[in-house]
């Protein structure tokens, strides 16, 4: 697990602004053969989805998200909200559980759990937003929106249960015009 859990058990209240600063910590020990790795590992990955959603998929999980570990790196804002602690905790535990069954299907490369849970934490507990970014499609077209108030996610009850999605505690909501559609196929 990238961050020292003992270290945050000990804070009661841990602001963005610190938060972020424990990413960098970790971010900065990231380099780009380590980032060329998880691209590769994508890439990989992007041979099993259909065809038509290919380059979506590589365009989501690459340049919107792998990339994003030089937007953590650069990362100046000044954030001083604090973080939820309970909603933390827990996924480190998801995390902690995602890394063990990536690195059993792909041990060559320990790094790509690390990005994955740098860039998952920044998201949703500094910059406050879904962890795929707004724009991005899934199959069948469907795409997380931001309504001017929250953001909304066309996948979200459909995998939030699903052990290697970080669906759990992104902050995105279930996009309400396709819950129904979602619940209907499901009977």
């Amino acid at each position: 697990m990238i961050l020292n859990r003992d270290k945050l058990e000990d804070n009661i209240d841990i602001t963005r602004r610190e938060l972020l600063r424990l990413l960098k910590s970790e971010a900065v020990k990231i380099h780009i053969t380590h980032i060329m790795k998880a691209c590769n590992y994508l890439i990989e990955e992007g041979k099993y989805v259909q065809p038509g959603y290919r380059k979506k998929f590589y365009d989501a999980y690459i340049k919107s998200f792998i990339l994003r570990i030089k937007e953590i790196k650069e990362d100046k804002n000044i954030y001083s909200d604090t973080v939820d602690m309970d909603e933390l905790k827990e996924s480190f535990t998801l995390l902690e559980e995602q890394e063990k069954i990536m690195m059993e299907i792909y041990p060559k490369d320990p790094y790509f759990p690390i990005i994955y849970q740098i860039i998952s934490i920044y998201t949703s507990f500094v910059l406050d937003e879904p962890i795929h970014v707004v724009g991005t499609e899934f199959p069948g077209g469907f795409k997380v929106k931001f309504d001017g108030e929250k953001y909304l996610c066309p996948v979200k009850e459909k995998q939030k249960t699903n052990p290697n999605a970080v669906c759990g505690f992104c902050i995105a909501e279930q996009d309400p015009e396709l819950f129904e559609d979602i619940t209907q196929s499901e009977n």
